[in-house]
């Protein structure tokens, strides 16, 4: 059962890697949407969930470098690094998080545990883009740049990803092909 696992997990991860290289392309003709949304986290959000926190991070740390170097989108230096980084913490602390909060709350709902796995993973995962960003542009990089480009202008994009990855991941588990649910 374990190999079964182990190949779900690698298979649904694949899928997600598939479905972050076509998601952009939704939001690609208006560059503005496409910043504020960040397509490209979410696939890696329902992997951490899904799969766990190995196979979340693996997504994550890969999903902008191989873009990047594919399709020229988003440029490799500084920003598909500095993202690889944010996106690897993404998927490292939805997988460690949601683990360890569904069994510290005790409801059959996990919606608490998604949210709260979600939140936390999204702030590490800023503050690790943003120091990778500061070490990538040196001097260059100050704390109001890292705010804006982090927090401020991506709260959009944070209230959606925490509408629509539970969704998407309760669905999963609700269909049985989670395998963590």
């Amino acid at each position: 059962m374990q190999k079964q696992t182990h190949l779900y997990r690698l298979v649904l991860t694949a899928v997600l890697l598939a479905v972050g290289f076509v998601l952009p392309y939704l939001t690609g003709q208006i560059p503005a949407i496409g910043k504020v949304v960040s397509p490209l986290h979410i696939p890696v959000l329902i992997a951490g969930l899904t799969c766990g926190p190995v196979y979340g991070a693996a997504l994550g740390a890969a999903l902008p470098l191989l873009r990047g170097m594919i399709l020229g989108m988003p440029r490799l230096m500084p920003t598909a690094i500095a993202m690889a980084f944010e996106m690897a913490g993404y998927g490292l602390m939805t997988g460690l998080m949601y683990a360890l909060l569904r069994r510290s709350i005790p409801v059959k709902n996990h919606l608490p545990a998604m949210l709260g796995a979600l939140v936390i993973a999204m702030v590490a995962g800023r503050c690790l883009g943003g120091a990778a960003m500061a070490v990538l542009l040196g001097g260059q990089y100050t704390f109001a740049a890292f705010v804006a480009a982090y927090f401020t202008g991506t709260a959009v994009g944070a209230v959606i990803h925490l509408i629509l990855v539970p969704a998407v991941v309760t669905a999963l588990e609700k269909a049985r092909l989670s395998p963590l649910g």
